[in-house]
Parts: C-alpha cells; sequence; structure tokens
C-alpha cells in the first residue's frame, strides 16, 4: 500500500549538486494519487474531498464578497424574487410558471452536464433518463392518438415527480387526432408531432453535454499556458507507439491517437464532426483544442451545435421510430415473412414479437390508482431502479475521488515548488 504521507527524499536521490531529484518526487507522487482508491484509502478519500471543498467554498466566498457591486446586485434580485412570490395579484401564475420553467431547465441541462463531464466517467443519463422519457411519452401518443398530450412544455419528469400527462387515461384528453393503422391497434401518428413535443428536453440535454465538455478543454488550455504538457496526452502517445498489437485494447489506442492527431488540424468543420456523432473520445478532443489555444467560441460553439442540435435529434428521432408502431410492425412484419419458411426459427420469433407487444401495452397504459399495493416481486421496474442507483453511486464515488486525487496533486506541486524555492535560497 502507498502511503499518503509526505515523503522526505533520501540522501541517496539527491544529485551532486544537492538539488532534490525532482523526476524522482513526482514519480513518487504520480504512486500516492494512484494508491488513492475507495479500496484503499476511503478515509482520505473523504478527507481530502472535505477539504477541497472547505477550499474551494472559501475561495468562492472570498470572491463573491471582492465583488460588493454583483453581491448587491444579487441580494436586490433575491429580495424582488422572494416579495413577488409573498405578494398577492396576478403576477401569482406567471411566477409559477417561471420557477416551474426554471426547474425544468435545471434538470435536463444538469442531466446533459453528468452524463459528459469526467473524462468518459460520467453518467449516461440519455438511457436513463432522457430515451426513457421519449419512449413513455411516443408510446402514450400511438395509444391515444394525439401529440398534445402535455400541460406545459415543462410537464416532464422532474426531480422524480411524475408528468401529468403520465397519471391520465387518453380519454381525459380528448378525442384521437390520427387515425389507426390497417393492421394495428395503435393510432399513426406522425413523427414531427411527436418531435415537436419532446424537443426542448433534448436540446436542453444537449446543452448540458456541450457545457460538460467544457472542463477538458480548460484544464488542457490552463496546462499549455502554464508551460506545461498534459500528463494524459503524452501517455496516451506513447502507449500508442509501444502497443500495435492486433487487438482491440489496442485498436481502442490507436483511434484515440487518431483523434488527438485529427485535431492538430482543427477546424470548425472537424470539431463540429466529432460532436455531431456519439464519440467517447470527445474528451480527448476538447483537451487537444486546449492543448493547441483554439479560442474559447471557436472550440464551444460548434461543440453546442453538434451536440444540442444535431446529436440530439439523431438520438430523439431514432427512440421515436423504435418506439413508433408504425417501425414496430414494419419490422415485425419483415421478420415474419423472411423466417415464415423455417419453421422452428419462425416460431421463436413469433414468441419474441408476442412479448415485445405485451411489454409495448404494458408499459403504455397507465397504472390505476386506489388500489392496494401489489406484494413486493422481482420485475423490470426493481432492477432498472436498482442499476439507476448503482449507476448514481458509481458517478458521486467517482467525482468525490477526482475532487480528492485533484486537491492532493495541488497539494504535492506546492511540497516541489517549495523545495525549489529552498534550493534557490541556499545558492
Amino acid at each position: 500500500m502507498v502511503s499518503l504521507k509526505t515523503n522526505t527524499m533520501a540522501p541517496s536521490e539527491v544529485d551532486f549538486n544537492g538539488i532534490p531529484c525532482i523526476d524522482r518526487l513526482k514519480e513518487v507522487h504520480m504512486e500516492q494519487r494512484k494508491g488513492l482508491t475507495w479500496t484503499k484509502q476511503p478515509y482520505d478519500i473523504l478527507k481530502y474531498f472535505i477539504l477541497a471543498f472547505l477550499e474551494h467554498s472559501w475561495q468562492l466566498c472570498l470572491h463573491i464578497m471582492s465583488h460588493r457591486r454583483l453581491l448587491m446586485l444579487i441580494f436586490v434580485a433575491f429580495i424582488v424574487w422572494i416579495a413577488l412570490f409573498e405578494v398577492n395579484g396576478p403576477h401569482e401564475q406567471f411566477m409559477q410558471e417561471l420557477l416551474a420553467l426554471f426547474w425544468y431547465s435545471l434538470w435536463w441541462v444538469g442531466l446533459g452536464v453528468a452524463s459528459s463531464i469526467g473524462l468518459g466517467s460520467g453518467l449516461h443519463t440519455f438511457v436513463l433518463y432522457l430515451g426513457p422519457h421519449i419512449a413513455k411519452f411516443t408510446i402514450k401518443t400511438t395509444f391515444c392518438g394525439r401529440a398534445d398530450l402535455k400541460r406545459a412544455c415543462y410537464d416532464t419528469a422532474v426531480f422524480g415527480m411524475e408528468p401529468t400527462w403520465a397519471l391520465k387515461e387518453c380519454s381525459e384528453f380528448g378525442q384521437p387526432l390520427y387515425g389507426k393503422g390497417p393492421s394495428s391497434e395503435r393510432f399513426q401518428v406522425p413523427l414531427l408531432a411527436i418531435l415537436h413535443e419532446v424537443q426542448l428536453e433534448a436540446i436542453l440535454w444537449g446543452l448540458g453535454t456541450a457545457i460538460g465538455e467544457l472542463p477538458p478543454y480548460f484544464v488542457s488550455r490552463a496546462a499549455r499556458l502554464s508551460g506545461e504538457r498534459l500528463r494524459r496526452m503524452d501517455d496516451l502517445t506513447m502507449e500508442n507507439s509501444a502497443d500495435s498489437s492486433i487487438s482491440f485494447p489496442g485498436y481502442l489506442k490507436q483511434l484515440k491517437f487518431l483523434t488527438i492527431t485529427q485535431f492538430q488540424h482543427f477546424n470548425f468543420w472537424t470539431i463540429l464532426l466529432f460532436a455531431s456523432v456519439p464519440n467517447p473520445f470527445f474528451d480527448l478532443a476538447g483537451m487537444m483544442c486546449g492543448q493547441l489555444l483554439v479560442p474559447f467560441w471557436k472550440f464551444f460553439i460548434p461543440t453546442l451545435i453538434g451536440k444540442a442540435i444535431i446529436k440530439t435529434h439523431i438520438q430523439t428521432v431514432f427512440i421515436i421510430l423504435v418506439c413508433n408502431n408504425q417501425l414496430v410492425e414494419l419490422l415485425d412484419n419483415s421478420l415474419r415473412w423472411l423466417f415464415e419458411s423455417m419453421p422452428a426459427v419462425s416460431h421463436i420469433i413469433a414468441y419474441i414479437t408476442s412479448k415485445v407487444h405485451d411489454a409495448r401495452v404494458g408499459y403504455g397504459n397507465v397504472p390505476k390508482t386506489g388500489n392496494k399495493a401489489a406484494p413486493w416481486s422481482l420485475s423490470f421496474s426493481l432492477i432498472w431502479n436498482t442499476f439507476v442507483w448503482i449507476m448514481l453511486i458509481g458517478f458521486f464515488s467517482s467525482i468525490i475521488r477526482a475532487t480528492a486525487q485533484s486537491y492532493l496533486m495541488e497539494k504535492q506541486k506546492k511540497e516541489i515548488e517549495a523545495l525549489q524555492q529552498n534550493h534557490q535560497r541556499s545558492k
């Protein structure tokens, strides 16, 4: 186990000029940071995280106190906001709508940030939240025959609260506006009508993913401006030159290296292309842009367009097509026609499609209220919720560990600077 205490250099690790071996000390520090894991040093992680939180909170307070005009403006805005909520009048409805819109925007933007932040270790909130939301709304529209189910644009699942349209029967929305298919019990709702209803939360989520790509850019840019080369890119370059084996990990390393080398010839369209498709290595692209001192707006604007406009619409349209009965029935009929001459396979396909159909019907139906709670049983909902909680715990634990490592790294930098200053004074 690697000790996290400050190591003093042994006499053998001092060169003939009496200067501490900085390279050796950096290696020791790197080993200390690698040893800072939940399985080896859980208490040290919590200690460094708390110290980092207190330090950043204190710095934030000092920064706010140094801008008195901004502090006064925030205070006045807060008083006005409280007064508008406390005073009765015709503005009450508007304030309630504004507050609901604020929480709605904060929720989806925050989920987008959580999905992309953390150098690839982010929480995949599209799979956990946005994708299921779009799927559930699409299935609901095909059962009700209309897309105007929302009470307002912010009528979505926000902070664990169910949307109003999910708790209503189809008869409460009025008569269907679209007809049924020739061989279907569900209505054929146009794709654009569904897309219009779920478009805003998808764009807000995409905006959050674009914001979440900024930390790697700023970290790499700060490292370049401070005269340092980012260690992650140096390690990747050395790994690519050393590992030329024909294997899946080797291909991944080569793909990462290709991402970096291509961004050396960056432009607007290159960044837009990388941001517009599902790309797990976009963090490396942001780091490369920061290392090459690409201007902020030249990096952020194509990233925003690619992630909030192009990529989110591709993903949203795909979910709508998958959950829309028109595409599912076309796929069902195609599979039946393809395997109808093979008795064994056709029997399996028929069984699978019937199960998928039952799942879609159950997913689209609204649960009845007022009934007694069903006894506990192992179900897909329980498994899914358990999976979500595991993902959340893993995400927050990685954030805490990364913060602790960052605090330890800053502490180690100060130690090296102190050694260098002591040497300068002893000359």
